[in-house]
């Protein structure tokens, strides 16, 4: 076995480590750079959004007759699904952020968790989404948007939903730092809208017991 030295570069992902600033950069400029130049989006019209607010997929957009049907399987729908709207839209906003990276610095070793939450942006079921990131030395290490499984009647639920998601993955990631030997005494977590809701009314805080 060979030893070549600190490595620069994984599955298509840049490492920068700087020792003498305390950071390590994790990048996927190239990678991003080359998937654009592959579908000529290397010269598109930047987005600041990853999706826009307009883009609503239902299944009633899905083929209903059986002639529907059967024309539908004419389509080569691998290849299709890379020239969708929504997926050129995605590109355009990587255009625009493929600069940005991950980092790590000299930022204090404790875990926060933001989380958020839409209210019943699913047109079929009526579910809301939860989102979360949870960051660690000033750099996001894990983060999750998806589908609640329940169907929430109000904001607030759809909110403390998404809180309890992010709790979860906060504390099995405490475990797994304690296990590393970097013990944490205290977590945080923030959810903006929450916060103002139980400023506007006390009697909805809740505590999550761990």
């Amino acid at each position: 076995m060979k030893d070549l030295g600190p490595a620069r570069q994984i599955f298509g992902m840049q490492i920068v480590r700087d020792r003498k600033a305390k950071k390590l950069v994790l990048s996927q400029e190239k990678y991003i750079q080359k998937v654009l130049r592959r579908f000529s989006m290397d010269k598109a019209k930047v987005v600041s959004t990853p999706l826009a607010m307009h883009f609503k997929l239902s299944t009633k957009q899905c083929p209903s007759s059986d002639d529907e049907k059967e024309d539908m399987k004419k389509v080569p729908y691998a290849s299709a699904v890379g020239s969708l709207m929504y997926a050129m839209w995605v590109m355009r906003y990587l255009y625009g952020t493929s600069s940005l990276s991950l980092c790590f610095g000299t930022g204090k070793p404790i875990l926060c968790g933001y989380t958020d939450s839409d209210m019943a942006g699913d047109v079929d079921t009526r579910k809301s989404t939860s989102g979360y990131l949870v960051t660690f030395a000033g750099g996001a290490v894990s983060w999750q948007s998806r589908l609640q499984k329940c169907v929430a009647l109000s904001t607030t639920e759809a909110e403390l939903i998404a809180v309890v998601e992010a709790c979860k993955e906060l504390f099995w990631m405490k475990i797994f730092l304690g296990e590393l030997g970097c013990a944490q005494e205290r977590s945080w977590i923030s959810s903006r809208s929450r916060i103002e809701k139980q400023e506007a009314d006390p009697g909805l805080v809740l505590e999550i017991e761990t």
